[in-house]
């Protein structure tokens, strides 16, 4: 009897399933408008995600303009002030950042990275975009209905959010039940085609080891926004028939201006563990597409392998499970059972765990690497820095003790836009600088870009880092005027006129970007088609930008994973994920 020696790189089997032969447009309509390329649709998320994502911007800077200068700016009134803290609020966490991540990246990245041809239901994924555009319409159409839209604060608490008392109670409200349940039907649509085509269209040699980071963030967030969003389709429906039919599910009994109301016998807190059985889940939705972006810019950049490869996809595993058993923490002074309490505090430092394995391997794989301080390499190093520091608040606030005087001050504000707001805006822009090239095939300017960084990094901080310090003395959030508060001093007034100017200039700041992005556009440098000299597949294409179908007449064969970084005896510093094996190459 003698061992068989098992030859290290074979050529993978043969596809298993015949090509599928893919809708051809016909008209300019179909292949630009109603399109059922991924990348095309991509390019209409994002498109509409960073526009509402402006209109956001700019329903902030009207909130700091009244808490830097209260009752100055005569629109700005009460009714104005909470109706935008609502919007920005819901505009940002939903209907931006959701559909950018996983609409725009994974609409785009998705196909590319696993080697397939298109998300494996064009046409659903097609409709899926439709159904998110008219959900966007139908909230921004609130701000024309009577009463505008609803100021009932981004989590719609019942009863408040139904009364007649709150700003937008007529037809506001109907209208942002209605846009979310819609959200969520577009969004299941194309929450399914991601996991689908992970599972099922991936070429030859793809194993799901040998996938790029992003596509498992994405994949994971997928999967726990399909177990997360029906807790909020079925609060807005509930709550929508409490609006409009009478019915009682989250109205208790009560009264309102000297008048019995007809409520009976429902329940706000079931609205509140509804509400954050997705709230919670949703800062991972758009956290875990978020770290697979870095891996893959951080390793790209840094030319070298990313450290712990299989740790970081059960990292990505674990932060999904634990994230769907954390939502309480949002309801400490609701009046929970305190061992509902101790449960939901260790679950919160639990996740801690895995997320912290990710920066350990984040930081380990720049160790001695030779790091090329690229536009996408610093985006994707203040997203580190910006994550760290948030998450860190966010150990205190999981802690009982500490979350109750803390949990109404802008203290909560301060780490939720670190943590929610900057750190995911940042991968965004890191993203965008990264994949332009392979979009459009120019480059995006370096120099603008750096100061377009700086400006975005240090404005955030000089924004939110002082928040800390007034939310630590007191200062409640969502107030529309402090009035004669005593136990805030002069001072805080002063640094909040120091946060608003500083917020207007950084919103200002943002023009860089959109100068650099449809200035390259035209006059870019040509990008060839790996100007970055990645090793995933999505730069292997034999066209840049890829045409329709990704891969021309035959798909790639997969012969190593994404990361093959400074391999020994390659002829360069990198081997493509679809080069033939060299000779002695144990590649995973």
């Amino acid at each position: 009897m003698t061992d068989a020696t098992v030859p290290q790189n074979v050529a993978p089997p043969p596809a298993e399933v015949e090509d599928v032969e893919l809708y051809h447009a016909h008209s300019w309509i179909t292949k630009y408008v109603f399109c059922q390329d991924a990348k095309v649709i991509a390019i209409q998320y994002a498109g509409t995600a960073i526009t509402v994502g402006i209109l956001a911007l700019v329903l902030s800077w009207l909130i700091r303009l009244q808490l830097a200068f209260p009752g100055a700016i005569p629109f700005i009134d009460a009714t104005v002030y909470y109706q935008s803290v609502t919007m920005h609020g819901m505009i940002m966490v939903v209907y931006m950042l959701t559909a950018i991540f996983l609409g725009g990246f994974g609409n785009y990245l998705i196909p590319l990275m696993v080697g397939a041809r298109d998300m494996v239901f064009p046409y659903v994924n097609m409709l899926s975009y439709w159904v998110y555009l008219i959900a966007t319409l139908v909230l921004v159409a609130s701000y024309f209905v009577p009463g505008g839209p609803t100021g009932a604060g981004w989590t719609l608490y019942p009863p408040q959010s139904i009364l007649t008392g709150t700003p937008g109670h007529e037809w506001g409200i109907i209208l942002m039940l209605v846009s979310l349940v819609l959200f969520i039907v577009g969004f299941t649509m194309g929450g399914l085609n991601y996991i689908v085509t992970v599972l099922q269209a991936r070429t030859r040699g793809m194993t799901l080891m040998r996938m790029p980071l992003t596509v498992w963030g994405i994949f994971a967030a997928a999967v726990m926004a399909l177990l997360a969003f029906p807790g909020l389709f079925v609060a807005g429906v509930m709550l929508l028939l409490d609006r409009t039919l009478g019915t009682s599910f989250f109205m208790p009994s009560l009264v309102e201006l000297g008048e019995r109301k007809d409520y009976v016998g429902g329940s706000p807190i079931l609205f509140q563990h509804l509400f954050w059985f997705f709230g919670h889940p949703e800062v991972y939705i758009v956290a875990l597409p978020a770290f697979g972006v870095v891996s893959d810019l951080i390793s790209v950049h840094a030319r070298k392998n990313i450290f712990g490869y299989r740790m970081m996809v059960w990292a990505i595993i674990a932060i999904g499970v634990l994230s769907m058993v954390v939502w309480g923490h949002h309801m400490y002074v609701s009046g929970m059972d305190p061992w509902f309490g101790f449960f939901f505090a260790v679950t919160t430092l639990a996740i801690a765990v895995p997320t912290a394995l990710k920066v350990y391997n984040w930081v380990l794989t720049l160790w001695h690497a030779d790091i090329h301080f690229t536009t996408p390499m610093l985006f994707a190093l203040g997203f580190l820095v910006t994550f760290v520091n948030g998450g860190i608040t966010g150990l205190y606030l999981g802690n009982v003790i500490v979350d109750v005087p803390l949990s109404a001050t802008l203290f909560v504000v301060a780490h939720f836009h670190m943590v929610m707001g900057i750190a995911p805006v940042l991968v965004i822009f890191g993203a965008i600088y990264h994949w332009y090239p392979k979009i459009t095939g120019r480059m995006m300017d370096e120099r603008l870009g750096k100061i377009h960084f700086w400006i975005t990094f240090l404005g955030a901080y000089a924004i939110f880092f002082p928040m800390h310090y007034l939310g630590v003395l007191g200062m409640p959030r969502r107030f529309y005027e402090m009035g004669e508060t005593a136990f805030v001093p002069a001072s805080a007034a002063t640094l909040n006129i120091f946060i608003t100017v500083t917020a207007l200039a950084v919103g200002v700041a943002q023009a860089i970007f959109f100068y650099n992005l449809f200035r390259s556009l035209k006059y870019g440098a040509p990008a060839g088609g790996n100007p970055w000299r990645a090793a995933s597949l999505e730069w292997q294409t034999p066209e840049t930008p890829p045409g329709h179908g990704n891969w021309g007449k035959h798909l790639p064969v997969v012969y190593r994973w994404p990361y093959a970084y400074s391999v020994p005896g390659a002829p360069e510093d990198y081997l493509p994920q679809n080069a033939p094996p060299v000779a002695g190459e144990h590649s995973p």
